[in-house]
């Protein structure tokens, strides 16, 4: 089960899809081969970025089915939906297939300190017992949820065991909550998003890892790992053979089909489907995720 002592690398999956928009599940397998060979050390699925908006629930179910029975990694699917019942079930049947936990943003109509505790204090009711990540990423969901808001969160929900921090500009805050729980308060894992932009920062203002889907996934586990033994300058080297490319796959809009591409083109997946609604790469932006690639292979052999 998920608890507040994770750490690590637990890499945002994709959803791969065939060429007609059907479910793929078996780049699901190589996917989570992939992810594994990589150096997470866990997964999460059904993210903002694994399209679960576009998924029926069944579908939804298929994919956590396939992905828990297929490794022994910690996995957190993501549950947010427009009200609780559809919210409770996916959880539900999440958590019997063996998962470790959920993922909850905070709905969009949320505006208000009071309303957004409010709000959480729900879902760790309907959760029950399953443990949940608190997803902060304000730049989508539109709701800014404050220091203050979090740790009343944490005090309130003992449920809730992991922050996804995704707040921009949001180093501050990570520096917060540390003091906070260095000052009594419940400490929980604070995993960082953003396609991974920020790793080096978060990590030297207490994050315990990533929660991210770059489509180089051992970028992130060996800028972690680095950290964690106090190799900050080789982490930033590391950092800096990506950040290009990490760069040029943050690009609102285009990113996933961006990400996608490139998984494809590494053998994770079979093929870099979008569903629709959804675009896909130009032949230009290909050739430019190309020479990205290329650039950062010659970084990364200079490195050694």
């Amino acid at each position: 089960m998920l608890d507040e002592t994770a750490k690590g690398v637990f890499t945002i999956a994709v959803t791969p899809f065939l060429p007609d928009g059907a479910l793929d599940l078996d780049s699901v397998d190589r996917m989570v081969d992939f992810y594994a060979e990589k150096g997470a050390t866990g997964l999460t699925i059904l993210g903002m970025m694994g399209e679960a908006g576009k998924l029926s629930a069944a579908e939804s179910e298929a994919v956590v089915k396939r992905v828990v029975a297929r490794t022994d990694l910690p996995v957190v699917v993501g549950v947010s939906a427009p009200g609780f019942a559809p919210m409770q079930t996916l959880a539900a049947e999440a958590m019997a297939a063996g998962a470790a936990g959920v993922m909850v943003a905070p709905h969009h109509t949320l505006k208000t300190d009071g309303q957004i505790i409010g709000y959480y204090h729900s879902v760790a009711e309907v959760l029950g017992d399953a443990p949940f990540v608190l997803q902060d990423f304000p730049l989508v969901t539109g709701v800014v949820v404050p220091v203050e808001v979090i740790l009343k969160i944490v005090e309130d929900c003992p449920t809730c065991v992991m922050l996804k921090h995704e707040d921009w500009p949001g180093l501050d805050k990570i520096s917060a909550l540390r003091a906070a729980s260095e000052g009594g308060a419940r400490r929980i894992s604070i995993l960082c998003g953003n396609g991974g932009l920020y790793l080096t920062e978060e990590m030297l203002r207490g994050a315990d890892g990533a929660m991210t889907g770059f489509a180089y996934p051992e970028m992130m586990a060996d800028v972690v790992s680095e950290m964690q033994v106090g190799d900050v300058a080789r982490a930033r080297d590391i950092f800096d053979a990506y950040l290009p490319l990490v760069r040029y796959e943050s690009q609102p809009g285009i990113g996933l089909a961006i990400r996608k591409h490139t998984l494809a083109r590494r053998g994770a997946i079979a093929h870099p489907t979008v569903r629709k609604p959804g675009p896909g790469l130009s032949a230009a932006a290909e050739t430019e995720v190309a020479a990205l690639v290329e650039r950062q292979e010659r970084r990364l052999a200079q490195l050694g």
